[in-house]
């Protein structure tokens, strides 16, 4: 199972970025063989439709859990017409987010997060 979790840096240990189509990087890790990489966000520089370009570049990793903090209607609504599950976590290290998605302590997202149009990278 391929998970991406949405961070402010490059590794595990960076913090979890609560924002999806804002968020610097996405950690992606596949389970079933043991690693991660990590992809710049496509969607922190758009002008628009932030959470739109960041759903399509995980929608093209092939991922089919997401955890970050909340996600917008339109990256929601992607996810969802995508079959990939999303969960919500609090601001900690990637891989205690991780470790707690595998425990089965995050709660799944059942309904979007407010819009955020036009809002810029800031927090």
């Amino acid at each position: 199972m391929k998970i991406a979790l949405t961070c402010t840096g490059k590794e595990m240990n960076d913090n979890l970025d609560l924002r999806f189509g804002r968020c610097s990087y996405f950690i992606i890790f596949d389970s079933e063989k043991g690693v991660s990489y990590t992809l710049e966000n496509k969607g922190q520089s758009s002008g628009g439709g932030a959470g739109i370009a960041a759903a399509q570049q995980i929608i093209d990793e092939e991922v089919e859990v997401v955890i970050s903090g909340s996600m917008g209607p339109n990256a929601y609504n992607l996810m969802m017409s995508s079959g990939i599950k999303v969960y919500a976590s609090k601001e900690l290290p990637c891989a205690q987010v991780l470790e707690s998605f595998n425990k089965g302590e995050l709660e799944e997202i059942t309904q979007a997060g407010p819009s955020h149009m036009g809002m810029g990278s800031g927090k």
